[in-house]
């Protein structure tokens, strides 16, 4: 396999372990539920644990390369780990409490459509509806929430082979009680904005990782995002026995969610939106929904059905229809460079500014 290959697969891999990673989060954010564990003390462990994972790796391998720290910088890490981390997790979280997790999700599906449209505005994204790049990432976006939203709302038939009947939540099920107070219009303003919210990290996170390196600028914004959600969490949560850690599931939540979920996930997305755009990297949101169906049919005994066949079906179209527009769009825009390029050698055109080269 040649090089060029690998650089194009290398992306497409690194988002889809992204994926995984975000569907393993949401079967431990429902143990740890499950085991009366606080969303919002979670949220907390869950930064603190990446912080410590990553900020180590980000000494050792970016010690030389880190240029000097500036209150750019500084604001930039703070206002990604706020709206990244801090707040949009906390308004999903409250979101849940105040609606369900199926309605939750469906509303999450937005954010592939909330960037496509911040990045234009921002002039992230190149977008002309007429040629046939611009189309392919409009109609590419728009499977991809049509897709999750079957995939959520819809069920139809029960399909049991991928099932194990084996279920972990068992225990708790029979063991805990979770009351529940639904309210349809503020679950739906706290999803949106929690959408909103994770729709500029993902602008903001391509500007500062262009100043910081990936590692360094994940260690940022886990680290300040712990501090905001900490001290957020300290006025909500003043039982100090809900934040009790012991060798459990809730440990082990912690853990996975911060080191993996976290840790990983941010920088592999910083690394996505730095090479690939915003957009790119919002559109693989959707195949979340998929691991998490298929991962909760293997250990959570949850059935399959037909909507989630379906929908995942349009998801993974609408993501080749997205990949396809972006690849276009790049190969596009790099024969115009080698032509303006071949133009300059011959005195026919003045030299491009960085801005014109991307």
């Amino acid at each position: 396999m040649d090089c060029v290959a690998v650089d194009e697969l290398k992306p497409i891999l690194l988002m889809l372990l992204c994926q995984l990673a975000s569907g393993g989060v949401n079967i431990f954010y429902k143990f740890a539920v499950a085991d009366g564990m606080k969303i919002r003390i979670l949220v907390v462990y869950r930064l603190i644990f990446a912080t410590v994972f990553i900020a180590p790796i980000a000494l050792v391998f970016e010690r030389k390369s880190r240029p000097k720290f500036t209150w750019t910088i500084a604001f930039q890490a703070i206002t990604c780990a706020l709206l990244g981390q801090a707040l949009a997790s906390n308004l999903y979280a409250e979101s849940l409490v105040l609606t369900s997790a199926t309605y939750a999700a469906a509303m999450a599906n937005l954010i592939p459509a909330l960037t496509l449209l911040m990045s234009v505005v921002f002039r992230l994204e190149k977008f002309d509806i007429r040629r046939s790049t611009g189309k392919s990432k409009v109609l590419g976006t728009g499977l991809g929430i049509a897709g999750a939203m079957i995939l959520t709302l819809y069920k139809g038939i029960k399909i049991d082979f991928l099932s194990t009947n084996v279920n972990l939540l068992s225990h708790y099920e029979s063991t805990t009680r979770v009351t529940v107070h639904h309210n349809l219009v503020s679950g739906t303003a706290l999803a949106l904005c929690s959408c909103i919210s994770y729709a500029a990290w993902l602008i903001l996170q391509a500007k500062l990782i262009e100043n910081y390196p990936v590692f360094s600028s994940t260690a940022l914004t886990c680290f300040n995002g712990a501090v905001i959600a900490g001290v957020y969490c300290l006025c909500r949560e003043r039982d100090f026995t809900d934040w009790k850690l012991g060798w459990n599931i809730r440990l082990l939540s912690a853990a996975f969610t911060g080191i993996v979920g976290s840790g990983i996930v941010i920088a592999i997305t910083a690394w996505g939106t730095w090479v690939r755009g915003p957009l790119y990297v919002s559109s693989f949101s959707p195949l979340a929904l998929i691991f998490v169906a298929l991962l909760g049919s293997l250990v959570l005994d949850e059935k399959l059905h037909l909507g989630s066949v379906i929908g995942s079906v349009i998801i993974v179209l609408g993501l080749y229809l997205v990949l396809w527009g972006k690849s276009k769009e790049m190969k596009d825009s790099s024969l115009e460079i080698t032509a303006i390029s071949d133009g300059n050698q011959r005195g026919d055109e003045k030299p491009l500014s960085p801005v014109q080269q991307v």
